[in-house]
């Protein structure tokens, strides 16, 4: 067995550390990239708090007509939701009730 030192990435999860000030975190920025571009949404913009105390899905939200729907048909919704949960259990438990959020059908 050989010693290669501290690990720096474990399962496509990369871990950072400063010792001297006591932190030690996970990032899954790569993984993040890689759905943001799988869903064409590379060019959005990060937000703090994507969903706050309160907010609730309406139906102006939802597709509105046969196009809007048409459209949504093309998303593998399931995929983005997964993906986003995958994220979620391994190193952002922040976004837990905006994952929930999203999981919901028409209201």
């Amino acid at each position: 067995m050989k010693d290669l030192g501290n690990a720096t990435v474990v399962i496509g999860i990369h871990i950072f550390r400063d010792r001297s000030r006591g932190i030690l975190g996970l990032s899954q920025r790569g993984f993040i990239d890689k759905i943001l571009k799988w869903f064409n949404m590379h060019s959005c913009s990060p937000c703090a708090t994507p969903v706050q105390k309160g907010d609730k899905i309406s139906k102006s939200q939802c597709p509105q007509n046969d196009n809007d729907r048409v459209e949504m048909e093309k998303i593998s919704y399931a995929s983005a939701v997964g993906s986003l949960m995958y994220a979620q259990a391994c190193t952002r438990p922040d976004i837990a009730f905006a994952v929930l959020f999203i999981m919901v059908r028409d209201p």
